[in-house]
């Protein structure tokens, strides 16, 4: 685990950025608290407020016009879980 200071963090982002990325643990501290530089992956999203409620209208859009799943039972969404 490498603790930086946000100072050291300024002059060398490149640096610590590249330890994240590689997987060390790099925790950035200063007056407000203390903070730990993680990459994003795959698993994690980067979209605005406004793109996500777009595509919560489009999603409830699609089960209106009856393009949705039903699920009704543990069962039944363990399988549809399953398949996925």
């Amino acid at each position: 685990m490498t603790v930086v200071s946000i100072r050291d963090f300024r002059a060398n982002q490149s640096k610590y950025l590249g330890l994240a990325a590689g997987g060390e643990s790099v925790i950035l501290t200063s007056r407000t608290g203390s903070f730990k530089i993680v990459p994003i992956t795959e698993d994690d999203s980067l979209i605005s407020k406004k793109e996500f409620f777009a595509r919560i209208d489009e999603a409830r859009k699609s089960i209106a016009e009856g393009k949705g799943t039903s699920v009704s039972g543990k069962e039944e969404l363990d399988s549809l879980l399953a398949s996925l």
